[in-house]
């Protein structure tokens, strides 16, 4: 990511919210009523900010997907919370990434002892 691109764009954005506040507030109820004025520059900003800003928005998102792109690959929280339950508990643990715990991972045939029994074992 361009650090350009990220300031262009912040830049960018403060001034369509800035301008329109600022001429709102030269008015004499934009002066009386500043928060009326504050929400309706945040209107005007953001809907020029789609209609004019699609680029710089594209260019920063761009930047930012490739940044995430080359990152080195990291062990997730859930992954790292996995491998120390399974240690924690004597087990191997599972492959990461597969969201299945380790206790999961191979089925048991051992049933519940307090499982209730089905209507068809009842009569």
């Amino acid at each position: 990511m361009k650090a350009r691109s990220a300031l262009v764009y912040t830049v960018l954005r403060l001034l369509v919210f800035l301008v329109p506040f600022g001429l709102l507030m030269l008015l004499e109820i934009g002066r009386e009523f500043y928060w009326l004025s504050a929400i309706f520059s945040a209107l005007i900003g953001l809907s020029l900010s789609i209609l004019f800003l699609r680029r710089p928005l594209d260019d920063l998102t761009a930047g930012l997907a490739s940044r995430r792109a080359h990152a080195p690959a990291t062990q997730t929280d859930e992954d790292i919370e996995d491998a120390a339950s399974a240690e924690a508990l004597g087990e191997a643990p599972a492959a990461p990434g597969d969201g299945i715990p380790s206790s999961e991972a191979q089925p048991s045939d051992a049933q519940p002892s307090d499982a209730q029994p089905s209507d068809d074992a009842r009569s």
